[in-house]
């Protein structure tokens, strides 16, 4: 099963928390604190693998989970970090926050890695709040969260031709002609439901990967039939090779289906029309074939975009024509650079540098001050709640970001509850 699109949720690890702990040894004097750090939490990294073809194995497994940090030990003695979390996917994967849609990265080549999801750094010890004043502090931190988020994986495969056509106009014949690949082929509309790719080899050693791609039908650009399905595929194609059915029997217009085609192509991508496009008249081994296809080239010769074009008469079954077809898309591939994607900065969970947004403070139908940010969400989260030194500390951060003067303009009053995530304590003015 060819799967091209799927969403995920990743979970980075969090960082191990720091340590409260003091030197007894019997001939250390005043041995002070000795509460090492803990290690770094995992993080989550996409990594391209060249033997995948499809984002099938994700419909089996979504959540992804990197392991924690260790916690930080006695005698000053650091946690260890833990190890990311690697997820293997296919050449030509897009990768966006599900909830934005914002693009993250782009893999397209092989060995391509991005890191998705940014492990916690680890807390520190009460060795680093040590100093003149406060000699035996108890106080320590608790590891920062790792990022939590779902991202959407999209699979855009990556040819260097890419057949285009409507429905049952030999795509998948030629396909199985031109390579050795086996799609599915059959006298009925959609045989071809996923694309399908092979690899093009010719007698003068140049070689190129070729898409048969499903068929498009008017209103495709909207959704209509494989719609969005089919075209996510076309933009990484370089060269297009657009076959039109000259069967006198399957009662369509060879014209009409052309022109609509590059409707549907340019309605969802003015730019795919400015590649090199090849024309491709499919089955002139059927009687009546040579008669439409002179009439599709008089019609031709008064479009506006494709008059001086150049049309390849072939018959995948008779092979008739295929070669020198195959011939002429090599060529036009040596004129074209390969497209590079422009370059996507990694999406990691920088605490140091990322700006935190505002706090907001609000009752509930209790009379309870609610606060909430992600700023001093993350600052509970790092606070370990079961020293007095460190609550404390929490404290003094509160009033130095305003939240205590915020909670007064409020109205909070003495003996009041404040709520900060799942924490609450009473206001003291």
């Amino acid at each position: 099963m060819f799967v091209d699109q799927v969403k995920i949720q990743v979970k980075a690890g969090k960082g191990g928390d720091g340590a409260v702990a003091f030197r007894k040894e019997k001939y250390v004097p005043k041995g002070g604190p000795a509460g090492g750090d803990g290690g770094k939490g995992g993080s989550i990294v996409l990594v391209v693998d060249p033997g995948l073809r499809t984002l099938m194995d994700f419909r089996y497994k979504r959540i992804f989970k990197a392991a924690n940090g260790e916690n930080g030990m006695n005698k000053s003695m650091y946690g260890h970090g833990a190890e990311d979390t690697v997820i293997k996917v296919p050449q030509g994967t897009m990768v966006k926050n599900a909830e934005t849609d914002e693009l993250i990265g782009d893999l397209t080549e092989i060995g391509q890695q991005l890191v998705v999801a940014q492990g916690g750094r680890g807390g520190r010890g009460n060795i680093h709040f040590a100093n003149s004043r406060r000699r035996a502090p108890e106080i320590a931190e608790n590891g920062e969260p790792g990022q939590d988020l779902e991202i959407k994986l999209e699979l855009r495969v990556i040819a260097d031709v890419g057949l285009v056509g409507y429905p049952s106009v030999g795509k998948s014949t030629l396909l199985s002609v031109a390579t050795s690949a086996k799609p599915k082929i059959a006298a009925y509309h959609f045989t071809t439901l996923v694309p399908n790719l092979g690899m093009v080899q010719l007698s003068d050693g140049r070689d190129f990967v070729m898409a048969d791609l499903p068929g498009l039908i008017e209103g495709a650009s909207n959704g209509v039939g494989l719609g969005f399905q089919f075209l996510r595929h076309i933009e990484r194609t370089r060269v297009i090779l657009h076959l039109v059915d000259m069967d006198p029997e399957n009662g369509r217009v060879p014209i009409d289906d052309f022109e609509q085609i590059n409707h549907e192509l340019e309605t969802y991508d003015p730019t795919i029309l400015n590649r090199p496009q090849i024309i491709v008249a499919t089955k002139l081994d059927l009687p009546g074939a040579q008669e439409r296809l002179d009439e599709f080239k008089q019609a031709l010769a008064k479009s506006k975009h494709f008059k001086d074009a150049t049309i390849f008469a072939i018959s995948s079954v008779t092979h008739s024509g295929v070669r020198q077809l195959l011939t002429t898309a090599a060529t036009a591939l040596e004129q074209i650079p390969k497209a590079q994607p422009e370059p996507v900065a990694a999406k990691t969970y920088d605490y140091e540098t990322q700006k935190a947004a505002d706090f907001a403070i609000h009752q509930d139908e209790t009379g309870a001050y609610i606060v909430t940010g992600e700023k001093v969400e993350r600052l509970l989260k790092m606070t370990n709640l079961n020293h007095d030194d460190s609550v404390l500390r929490f404290a003094r951060q509160l009033k130095s970001m305003g939240i205590e003067e915020g909670l007064r303009a409020a109205g909070a009053k003495n003996g009041d509850t404040v709520t900060i995530a799942d924490f609450s304590f009473e206001f003291v003015d």
